[in-house]
């Protein structure tokens, strides 16, 4: 187990998807950090949320597709290994990936653009991982069903558009209209967003957004296991 992730850590430090889904959202950071005020509780959530919607929609399912696709899952079958254990070494790579990228946008927001930063980090961990959790059962989900990691890379990146759009990432909330608003604070990555902004503002996150993450987190994943494919 301890080898085959050191490999894995290795193959995904050389992805180049790996390195676009830590400074896409860490450009945005920067070209639009200039222009905020102190206080601002918007544009980091929202670098944020874009970071952990890039991993989940991108990353993760074009991986394991491509994996599927290439006969390395069926291969590993027929050693000591698991293709269950590379499954799960992903999932933890892609956390870890994902982690990096929000850290490093967190030390540039604080200490270069002097960014507002929450004082409690238990509902931000808390936020984070629903968020998290939710965005990767849909990448599961894609690939699942993609038949290999073009596809996968295909539906993930134009499912991403329309859901980052909802989400209020590509235009503010309240200049959307009414229902489209209403709409993308029941999709995950509005949940997840909004959820952001809230404890960076100091307030508690609300529950039904807590439970819409927590949803599509549990129904979205079981979904995935069963129409996930080895090979």
């Amino acid at each position: 187990m301890t080898k085959l992730t050191t490999v894995e850590l290795k193959l995904l430090a050389r992805e180049p998807g790996s390195i676009f889904t830590i400074l896409i959202p860490l450009f945005i950071l920067v070209v639009f950090g200039s222009s905020i005020p102190p206080g601002d509780t918007v544009l980091l959530p929202m670098t944020l949320a874009i970071a952990v919607g890039l991993v989940g929609l991108y990353q993760l399912p074009t991986t394991l597709a491509t994996y599927r696709e290439r006969g390395i899952l069926r291969r590993l079958s027929t050693t000591p290994v698991r293709p269950g254990s590379m499954l799960a070494v992903q999932l933890i790579l892609q956390l870890v990936l994902a982690l990096t990228a929000c850290a490093l946008l967190i030390a540039v927001a604080g200490a270069v653009l002097g960014a507002h930063l929450p004082s409690q980090a238990l509902p931000v961990a808390a936020v984070f991982l629903l968020g998290t959790a939710a965005m990767f059962a849909i990448g599961l989900l894609i690939a699942a069903v993609a038949a290999n990691g073009r596809t996968a890379n295909g539906v993930g990146v134009l499912l991403y558009f329309p859901l980052a759009y909802l989400a209020g990432l590509m235009q503010p909330v309240d200049q959307m209209p009414d229902i489209l608003a209403r709409i993308g604070a029941f999709t995950p990555l509005g949940a997840f967003r909004q959820a952001l902004h809230d404890v960076w503002a100091g307030l508690s996150p609300d529950p039904p957004l807590l439970g819409v993450m927590a949803a599509y987190a549990v129904i979205v994943s079981l979904a995935a296991a069963r129409f996930f494919r080895w090979e």
